[in-house]
């Protein structure tokens, strides 16, 4: 009988470097093997209440090693299926286990750079891989033109197999100086560029007056290290420029850093509460207050929501509907007011554990249930143009007094 011992080092792999995991089975972890010469599914019928919770994983896996008709899994995956298994009986959808490569994007976004050449990727109707460079990217700087099909990375074929983020983003993606190179198709061409990866910054806030020349218009796409220091660019820019009253988009915002979402929240607001926060391990709730050191805390403000604002988004959303700081328009948000404490395990892979529950000013409960606007506009998508935005826009001029 083999491998009677690869579900226990499996579960100690599993369990290297976070005692969270093994704080959620409890303790009385007890390892006991079986009999020499004993049959697994003999012990298991014969005996069953004789097992601990780890002899029962083990028992499982050398059940399924010796009967199951077909090839098994590798080590790291049956280490992911355990803790996944693990998460799923705390059934919360946001308590999760997220492999290295999605966890190093992860982190790329929240930091707000990562190293690359500057190149979006998407697939055409045809499968293949189609490349957008960014400005002043580069990629760009190398010739790399919008449209042009990669065919490889590195000497490296793509394959419609592979998965555009996981495999042919991961492969592009790299150490800041290091060289990768790209072959693309152009035309009747074959084309290879050796770029030199660079810093590639993402931007999360992009602003711009109105057609109107007293309105501003921020939007805010999720909350990273960068944001407020992008948002103080914008918001001087836009008040410096005559701007009386603001439109702060919030739409198809996820989420991200919960201190960055509280830095763009005290931009608005004088001081007093924004945010209640109530964990396992605390006896009192957790209070968040504004510094009152904002750029714009006075500006007459409407705030744009939709189905995809969630999170940390309906945190600033939400002081601002409670402290009576502005007006939502658009449609109720997502609804997910919990905190999660990230984890990073030693391959590289991370945990995401909820620790904690979020609650608006006055008590407002966010988890499932989400914010509801002030001014309910439904998004039309065979629209031509935002009638989200333009309602905004209407309901802040009766603000400021403009127009009709």
């Amino acid at each position: 009988m083999h491998n009677r011992s690869s579900l226990f080092h499996i579960v100690l792999a599993v369990l290297t470097g976070v005692c969270l995991v093994a704080l959620a089975f409890g303790t009385g972890f007890a390892v006991a093997w079986f009999q020499p010469g004993r049959s697994l599914l003999e012990a298991t019928v014969q005996d069953p209440g004789a097992t601990s919770t780890l002899d029962l994983f083990k028992e499982a896996w050398d059940v399924v090693t010796e009967v199951f008709y077909g090839p098994l899994p590798a080590a790291r995956a049956r280490s992911y299926g355990a803790v996944r298994g693990l998460l799923s009986t705390l059934d919360d959808p946001y308590s999760v286990l997220i492999e290295p490569i999605p966890r190093q994007f992860e982190q790329d976004d929240l930091s707000g750079f990562y190293g690359g050449v500057g190149v979006e990727l998407s697939r055409d109707e045809e499968g293949r891989v189609v490349l957008s460079p960014l400005r002043a990217s580069p990629a760009t700087a190398a010739g790399v033109l919008e449209g042009d099909v990669l065919l490889a990375v590195d000497g490296v074929p793509i394959t419609p197999e592979m998965d555009l983020a996981e495999d042919i983003v991961a492969s592009i993606r790299g150490e800041v100086g290091t060289e990768v190179a790209l072959t693309v198709q152009r035309g009747a061409e074959r084309l290879t560029f050796t770029i030199t990866r660079q810093v590639i910054e993402t931007l999360s806030v992009e602003w711009r007056s109105l057609e109107q020349p007293a309105l501003g218009y921020v939007r805010i796409s999720s909350f990273t290290d960068r944001t407020v220091d992008e948002l103080g660019e914008g918001l001087e820019e836009l008040l410096d420029g005559g701007a009386e009253g603001l439109i702060l988009d919030l739409r198809g915002n996820g989420g991200g850093l919960l201190q960055a979402a509280l830095d763009v929240a005290d931009q608005f607001f004088d001081g007093d509460v924004l945010l209640y926060e109530s964990g396992r391990r605390r006896a009192e709730e957790k209070v968040y207050e504004a510094s009152a050191t904002g750029r714009a805390m006075e500006i007459p403000l409407v705030v744009l929501v939709d189905r995809g604002t969630a999170s940390a988004s309906e945190i600033v959303a939400g002081a601002i509907q409670d402290r009576e700081r502005g007006l939502l328009v658009g449609e109720t948000t997502f609804g997910k007011g919990s905190v999660q404490l990230i984890f990073d395990l030693s391959d590289g892979s991370s945990l995401h554990v909820t620790s904690a529950r979020w609650f608006t000013p006055n008590h407002h409960q966010l988890d499932g249930v989400g914010l509801t606007p002030d001014v309910v506009v439904e998004a039309d998508p065979e629209g031509d143009g935002d009638v989200q935005l333009e309602r905004a826009v209407d309901v802040l001029q009766a603000e400021l007094g403009i127009g009709d």
